[in-house]
C-alpha cells in the first residue's frame, strides 16, 4: 500500500521538467501526454489495491466482524439502561427516603427544643432561688452573702445586651432583682446613718463599730461596707457622709488659722464599740510661723523636739532603728518647708479670690491718658490702673484685677530675696502659678464679654499685654537677690509669649466681631441697588447709618483704652474693610441711572463726614504713643481702600473721556482700581455708543501696553 501514500510528481511524467517557466508554457501533444500517463498510473494504483484487499481478506473480515458485535453490544446496553430508568421511575424510592430523613429532622428539632426548654427552667428555677435566697440572708443579717450574689444575678438580669430576645419570665425575674436590691440599698443606707452621726455643737463626729440589722446584731461596719461595695452603691452611700465631713470636720479644720487637734475616744457600751472624733483647736495658735522672719526663732522648738525624741527612745517608748517614730523631728525640721507650702497656698487662694471677685469696671477716671507718653502723665497720673509698659513708650489701662496679681507677684518674689533657698523655690513656684491662674480663670469668666463688643475685653487684652511685658521683667529686677542656687533655676521669660498670644488673640477675637457687625449692617444695604428709589435709598442710608453707630461705638471703647499702637492698626483693619465693601458692592452694579449716580456720591460724601473723626484718630496716633503733627504716614498708606472709595465718588459724576483719560494716565490704577472694574463701571454708567467702544477700546489697548512693556 506504499503506492497510495507516495505522491505523484507530475514533473516526472512530462519530456521537460521545467513547468514553472512562464515563458515556455505546455503545449497540447504534452497535455495529451500528461493525460495518458495519469491514467495509465491511476489503473496501476486500482489493480495494486485490489490486490492487497485480496490477499488480506481474512484480516478484513475479522475486523468487521468485531466491529458488528461492538455495534451490538452497545445497543444491548443501551436497552438494559433504558429499563433500569424505568424501573426507577415507576418506583419512587427517593421520595421516600426524603420524607424519612424530613421527619427525623423534625423530631430531631423538636426534642432539641424541648431540651433548650427543661434548660431554661432550670436556670429560671436557679435564679427564682437566688433570689429567694437573698432575701432570706438580708432578714437574718447576712448582708455580705446576699450582696455578693445580688452582684452575680446583675450579671444576668440587668446587664444583659439582647433583651429583646429574652422570654418575659426574664423581666418579671429583674423586677424581682429591682426589688430586692432596694431593700438592700435601705438596709445599708439605715446601717451607714446609724454608724456615723454629727454632733455640730461640740464639734464631735460619733462613729459605730458595731450594727444591728432587723433585730440581729453584732454586724460589723466592715462588713456593711462590702456588702455597699459589692452591689456598687459605696459612693452613694459615703456621699452623705462625705458631705458631713466636709462641713463639719474639714471646714472648720481649713476655717482655723492653728492647728487642729483630733481626739479619739473609745466606748463601750451594749450596743457594742463607738469612737467619737472631737476637734479641739491647740493652745499654740503658730506651731508653724507665719513670718519668715521668725523662723530662726523656731530653731529652739526643733532642738527641743530632737532632745524630747532621744529620751523617748532611751526610755525604749519608741524604736531607735524606726525612722517612722521620729516624724516629729522630720516635721520640726521641715518646718521651712512647712511655712513655705502654706504660704504658697496663702498666696495661690489670695490671687484666685482677687481674679474670681474682679468684675472689669471701668474706673470713672481712666479717660484717654494712656495716649500720653510716660513723661507727660507724671503730672497727672492718679490711677494705678494706668500703667508704664516697661519695654515701650506707652502707658495702658489694666484691670484692677491684674494690677493686684502684679503687686502680689512682686511682694512674693521681694520675700524669696530675703528667704532661704528651700523657701524661696516655693515662693517662685507660688508666684509662677499666680500668673498661670489669669489665664486660666479669666478667659473662663469673662467668655460671654469675650464674644461682644465691649470695654472687658479690651481691659482683657490691655492686662495681657502688661502681664507680658512685666513677666519679662521680672529675672531683670530680682535675680541678683534671689539666693545663689536658685539664680540658675529662676525663669519667667516662657511665661510671657503666652500672654502675649492670648492679648492678640483677644484683639483679633474683637476686631472680628466689629467687621462681623459692620458687614451686617452693610448687607442691609441690598448692594446699594437701585438707590434712585426713594425706598431703595433710604434702606441704603440707614445701613450707613448703622455702619456709623457701630464704629462710634467701637470708637469711644478703643480709643479711650487701646494702646495707641494697637488702636491704630486695629481701627485702620476695621475701617479698611468698610471702605473695600462698599466700594467692591458699588462697583459690581451693573446698571446705574444717571439719577442714582447723584444718590451714591452723596452716600459716600455721607459715610466720609461722619468718619472723618475716627480717620483724624487713626492718623493723629504715633506708635510711640505722641500726637504727631506730621505722621509718617498717610491715611492712604494706613487705609488702601480710602483713596479708592473717594476716588470712587469722584467718577460717579466724571464725563466717560475724563474716566479713560484717568486710566490712561495710570491715575484710577493708583487709586487701586483693576482694568476689568473701570470696564465694567462704564458698562454700568454710559450707555452703549460708538464713543463708549472707542473709551473701552483705548482702555484695554492700554492694559496691553503696559503688559508688553513689563
Amino acid at each position: 500500500m506504499d503506492v497510495l501514500f507516495n505522491s505523484i510528481d507530475v514533473r516526472d511524467l512530462l519530456s521537460s521538467p521545467n513547468i514553472d517557466d512562464v515563458n515556455s508554457p505546455l503545449s497540447a501533444p504534452d497535455l495529451r501526454l500528461l493525460i495518458d500517463r495519469l491514467q495509465v498510473r491511476s489503473v496501476d494504483i486500482k489493480s495494486k489495491v485490489r490486490q492487497y484487499i485480496l490477499s488480506h481478506y481474512s484480516e478484513f473480515s475479522t475486523l468487521f466482524s468485531q466491529c458488528s458485535d461492538v455495534v451490538s453490544k452497545s445497543e444491548n446496553l443501551s436497552s438494559q439502561v433504558s429499563d433500569l430508568i424505568q424501573l426507577i421511575s415507576d418506583h419512587p424510592v427517593e421520595a421516600q427516603t426524603k420524607a424519612v430523613i424530613d421527619e427525623i429532622l423534625v423530631k430531631n428539632r423538636e426534642v432539641k427544643e424541648k431540651r433548650e426548654l427543661l434548660g431554661l427552667l432550670d436556670v429560671i428555677l436557679e435564679l427564682n432561688d437566688r433570689l429567694r435566697f437573698v432575701k432570706e440572708e438580708i432578714k437574718v443579717g447576712r448582708v455580705e452573702q446576699a450582696a455578693e450574689v445580688l452582684r452575680e444575678l446583675k450579671a444576668v438580669l440587668v446587664t444583659s445586651n439582647d433583651e429583646e430576645k429574652q422570654p418575659l419570665v426574664y423581666g418579671l425575674l429583674k423586677d424581682e432583682w429591682t426589688e430586692c436590691f432596694e431593700e438592700m440599698q435601705e438596709v445599708l443606707l439605715q446601717c451607714m446613718d446609724n454608724a456615723v452621726w454629727f454632733e455640730q455643737e461640740n464639734n464631735t463626729v460619733h462613729l459605730k463599730y458595731q450594727l444591728s440589722i432587723r433585730d440581729v446584731d453584732g454586724i460589723e461596719l466592715q462588713t456593711i461596707l462590702k456588702a455597699m461595695d459589692a452591689v456598687d452603691i459605696l459612693d452613694y452611700g459615703l456621699a452623705k457622709v462625705a458631705d458631713l465631713m466636709i462641713k463639719h470636720v474639714i471646714v472648720p479644720v481649713v476655717s482655723f488659722r492653728s492647728t487642729i487637734v483630733v481626739e479619739w475616744i473609745n466606748q463601750e457600751s451594749g450596743n457594742g464599740v463607738k469612737a467619737n472624733m472631737k476637734i479641739c483647736p491647740s493652745a499654740d495658735p503658730n506651731n508653724v510661723p507665719d513670718d519668715a522672719s521668725k523662723l530662726a526663732d523656731f530653731q529652739e522648738i526643733v532642738k527641743c523636739t530632737s532632745n524630747f525624741e532621744a529620751s523617748l527612745k532611751e526610755l525604749m517608748f519608741i524604736a531607735s532603728s524606726d525612722g517612722k517614730d521620729e516624724r516629729l523631728s522630720k516635721f520640726a525640721d521641715n518646718v521651712e518647708v512647712h511655712f513655705a507650702s502654706r504660704k504658697k497656698v496663702e498666696i495661690l487662694s489670695k490671687a484666685r479670690n482677687q481674679l474670681l471677685q474682679s468684675d472689669f469696671r471701668l474706673p470713672e477716671d481712666c479717660t484717654r491718658r494712656n495716649s500720653k507718653v510716660k513723661d507727660d502723665y507724671n503730672a497727672e497720673s492718679s490711677s494705678d490702673l494706668v500703667v508704664d509698659l516697661l519695654f515701650t513708650s506707652e502707658r495702658c489701662v489694666v484691670s484692677e484685677a491684674a494690677s493686684r496679681l502684679m503687686k502680689l507677684v512682686h511682694g512674693t518674689l521681694k520675700d524669696v530675696c530675703l528667704s532661704s533657698s528651700r523657701v524661696g523655690l516655693e515662693f517662685y513656684h507660688a508666684a509662677r502659678d499666680s500668673l498661670l491662674l489669669y489665664e486660666a480663670i479669666i478667659p473662663v469668666k469673662f467668655e460671654r464679654q469675650l464674644d461682644s463688643i465691649n470695654h472687658s475685653a479690651v481691659l482683657i487684652h490691655n492686662d495681657c499685654h502688661y502681664l507680658s511685658q512685666e513677666i519679662l521683667g521680672l529675672a531683670f529686677e530680682y535675680r541678683s537677690d534671689f539666693p545663689a542656687s536658685m539664680k540658675e533655676l529662676v525663669v519667667f521669660a516662657d511665661l510671657a509669649p503666652r500672654f502675649q498670644m492670648l492679648a492678640e488673640e483677644v484683639l483679633q477675637r474683637q476686631i472680628k466681631l466689629v467687621i462681623y457687625n459692620l458687614k451686617q449692617a452693610i448687607d442691609g444695604a441690598d448692594g446699594f441697588q437701585n438707590t434712585h428709589q426713594m425706598k431703595q435709598y433710604e434702606s441704603a442710608k440707614l445701613s450707613i447709618d448703622q455702619v456709623i453707630f457701630i464704629l462710634e461705638k467701637v470708637y469711644i471703647i478703643w480709643h479711650r483704652l487701646l494702646l495707641p499702637s494697637a488702636y491704630k492698626r486695629s481701627m485702620s483693619m476695621v475701617l479698611e474693610e468698610v471702605f473695600s465693601r462698599i466700594a467692591n458692592d458699588i462697583l459690581l452694579l451693573d446698571d446705574i441711572a444717571a439719577e442714582e449716580t447723584l444718590q451714591l456720591q452723596r452716600l459716600i460724601h455721607l459715610l466720609f463726614e461722619n468718619l472723618s473723626s475716627f480717620l483724624d484718630s487713626v492718623l493723629a496716633i504715633n506708635q510711640t504713643g505722641k500726637l504727631q503733627e506730621s505722621p509718617a504716614q498717610t491715611l492712604d498708606d494706613l487705609i488702601p481702600s480710602l483713596r479708592k472709595l473717594r476716588k470712587l465718588a469722584d467718577l460717579l459724576d466724571m464725563p466717560l473721556k475724563s474716566i479713560t483719560a484717568a486710566w490712561e494716565t495710570d491715575e484710577l490704577s493708583n487709586h487701586g482700581f483693576k482694568q476689568s472694574e473701570v470696564e465694567d463701571f462704564i458698562r454700568a454708567i454710559f450707555a452703549d455708543s460708538p464713543l463708549r467702544k472707542e473709551c473701552l477700546r483705548r482702555i484695554e489697548s492700554r492694559y496691553y501696553q503696559a503688559f508688553s512693556y513689563s
